[in-house]
């Protein structure tokens, strides 16, 4: 991803694997995502917190629809 493109948030997950996972799923489907905030999440820094993963704004719909697709279980 180009440095000055805008980025909005497809998924917010609790810890770096299952955003690793989100990120190969887009990536199978052709959306290019980047997962930040692995270093804080879990307690790995001693601090609960979030793992955002993120898309280019041109991607944000159909990576959702594609995240949509997934079966929650």
């Amino acid at each position: 991803m180009a440095e000055n493109e805008t980025l909005d948030v497809v998924a917010q997950v609790t810890t770096d694997v299952e955003a690793s996972l989100i990120v190969q799923f887009l990536a199978d489907r052709g959306i290019e995502a980047r997962a930040v905030g692995g270093y804080t999440a879990g307690f790995r820094a001693e601090a609960p917190g979030n793992v955002s993963v993120l898309v280019k704004h041109s991607d944000l719909a159909i990576a959702r629809e594609a995240l949509a697709e997934v079966p929650r279980s």
